[in-house]
């Protein structure tokens, strides 16, 4: 863990809405900006209530893959290059605001992914960025990196530039009443994540700590009752929270050995973001306990639970989450046994994230954490 005397830089959108009833801030932002040819980049789902944003005159690439991949990119360059966009907006989880941050410095520049991928590569934008979140987990409208699928590798391409930071950031939690129980819970557990691995990291530090305990403390209290009564806004309101803490965790900290483990199950099976950062997070959590026992018996405790073993830990991680209806199993959501130690090499090979988990993570290490969650 870095000292508090340890310099440490967080940058965040300069404008942030946060609460019930702040979504007209959009139109009034755009308008005040002089911004005449809004582009929104939504899921399907989201396209549907293009309406609530209030916009005129706005076009929109609807079609966000869940895990979008190169091609999807491409394409949404390509239409929002062909509306002449002068403000781009992302609307929806995680993949929409991911894809959302790589159009907004690519479209117009002549340049494509492989271009820009990795640290500070991107170019300045020209164009205006907000981000409007419609769940509570990734953070993604206050982050400064993108992911994409390579589907001639399987792997996951990490963007990371201050080009890509938002001009403007709006988190109505009343846009994520509708979201369903499952999605809910699964993206709940992917904030939580994002704080407890920021918390743990070998590179924890003392400023960025604050923020994941406040984040792990509302996901504890509130997740099972949003799951419950997608309704009750106060418990949806502190998940929103969670989720925006999680994003200031991921900006100087970032995850470690979660994420890079649940990677491979969306890249090669297909599986959301949130979920299979779930169906990973109880193994991780309980394995790295040995090098955060301190830290980790907060954690616990936040969930609800007590364990003095790393299989104490486990089992009481896997019943906070399967209390919210989630199947544990990997198998439940189609991976293969056949895969695993694929997978295992894989995530393995994600150096960025594993070199700073708590613990040094063999390769085996990770084969047994997949057939443990199998």
């Amino acid at each position: 863990m870095l000292a508090l005397t340890h310099p440490l830089e967080i940058q965040r959108p300069p404008i942030v809405h946060f609460g019930i009833g702040v979504l007209p801030k959009l139109g009034q932002w755009v308008t005040s900006r002089g911004f005449a040819r809004p582009f929104i980049i939504a899921d399907a789902v989201n396209a549907t209530r293009l309406s609530l944003l209030g916009l005129a005159n706005a076009s929109c690439f609807g079609t966000v893959k869940p895990e979008p991949d190169i091609t999807n990119l491409e394409e949404a360059v390509a239409a929002a290059e062909a509306a002449g966009a002068d403000v781009i907006i992302g609307f929806g989880g995680g993949s929409a605001m991911d894809l959302a941050k790589l159009v907004a410095v690519i479209a117009g520049s002549g340049k494509h992914l492989h271009d820009i991928s990795g640290p500070h590569r991107a170019p300045s934008r020209i164009a205006g960025l907000a981000q409007i979140p419609t769940t509570a987990g990734t953070g993604s409208e206050v982050g400064t990196r993108a992911l994409i699928t390579d589907p001639a590798t399987q792997n996951k391409i990490a963007t990371e530039s201050l080009h890509m930071l938002a001009d403007i950031a709006i988190i109505d939690p009343e846009l994520t009443a509708t979201v369903p129980p499952f999605i809910t819970a699964a993206t709940g557990i992917d904030a939580l994540a994002h704080c407890v691995e920021a918390f743990t990291s070998r590179r924890a530090h003392p400023l960025i700590d604050d923020y994941a305990r406040r984040g792990i403390e509302l996901v504890g209290a509130n997740l099972k009752r949003a799951v419950e009564n997608g309704r009750d806004m106060e418990a949806r309101s502190a998940l929103a929270l969670a989720s925006f803490y999680g994003g200031v965790c991921l900006g100087p900290v970032n995850t470690t050995g979660g994420h890079a483990i649940a990677y491979p199950l969306g890249t090669r099976h297909r599986i959301a973001h949130g979920i299979a950062n779930a169906l990973i997070f109880p193994h991780v959590l309980a394995m790295n306990a040995p090098a955060q026992p301190e830290k980790t018996a907060w954690v616990c405790k936040a969930l609800g639970f007590t364990g003095s073993t790393v299989e104490e830990i486990r089992k009481g991680a896997l019943t906070f989450c399967e209390a919210l209806g989630l199947d544990m199993r990997l198998r439940a959501h189609g991976v293969p046994q056949d895969d695993l130690a694929a997978m295992a090499r894989e995530a393995h090979a994600i150096r960025r994230l594993l070199d700073w988990n708590p613990i040094d993570l063999l390769e085996s290490d990770i084969l047994q954490i997949y057939r443990s969650a199998w």
